[in-house]
């Protein structure tokens, strides 16, 4: 097989599931795709944006052997499909998870989970301020984090670090695959320098924000969806 199909077999293995499973008659997660476009859509711009900065930067850079050449804004094609498959690949996860378990997590409990997050985050931004990636995404997960504090969301919180749970596990393959070929390579002088196994510390930080950010928008439409079938 040419292996300059490798990044784009990645996205497909990723959506693959997540799509033939979509029509499973208790999840029934087709029905709630028109409510995770919007919020692929925003959210996708936000972090095309940065990823675009981190690009022409040099804090990453592509393997060509593994992509397909074919670029938008020195984005390869694949890399603007991952903040498509892998965003609808974990909101499925939730999906699930609220379909096959009862998950009522103490509220005190994932308030503390939550500031314990915030309070990690800003200070590691603190301790890495001259680091672009890493100062980037504990800055950005620590706004959505505070937000979710502040202002009333239709999120569950404790549903939503039950998912991300979950997602570490494919996160783990999916990153682990593009950080040891590597498809993706890192400038270490950008980050902490500290990496599970081959993939940076940061990463689940940018794993989170990249999630919550998307679940918030996604029960955003989704509750105005129904309340505005309530209010008809």
């Amino acid at each position: 097989m040419d292996k300059t199909y490798t990044y784009l077999l990645i996205n497909i293995a990723t959506i693959f599931f997540p799509l033939v499973l979509s029509f499973d008659k208790k999840v029934a997660f087709y029905k709630s795709w028109k409510h995770i476009f919007p919020g692929l859509l925003l959210t996708g711009l936000l972090y095309l944006v940065w990823d675009y900065v981190f690009t022409i930067k040099n804090v990453w850079s592509f393997n060509d052997d593994y992509i397909l050449g074919i670029k938008f804004f020195d984005l390869p094609l694949e890399e603007i499909l991952f903040f498509v498959t892998v965003p609808f690949a974990c909101i499925f996860i939730y999906e699930c998870l609220i379909c096959y378990f009862k998950l009522n997590i103490n509220a005190k409990l994932v308030r503390l989970i939550t500031v314990f997050l915030l309070a990690l985050s800003l200070v590691l931004a603190v301790l890495f301020a001259s680091r672009l990636y890493s100062i980037i995404n504990f800055l950005t997960l620590a706004v959505i984090l505070l937000y979710t504090l502040t202002k009333p969301t239709a999120l569950d919180m404790g549903k939503f670090y039950a998912a991300y749970a979950v997602s570490l596990l494919p996160f783990y393959i999916v990153n682990g695959i593009l950080t040891s070929i590597p498809i993706v390579s890192y400038d270490n002088t950008q980050n902490m320098g500290f990496r599970v196994g081959t993939i940076p510390f940061e990463d689940h930080f940018y794993s989170m924000s990249l999630i919550l950010l998307n679940l918030i928008f996604f029960e955003y439409f989704r509750s105005k969806k129904q309340n505005g079938k309530l209010a008809a």
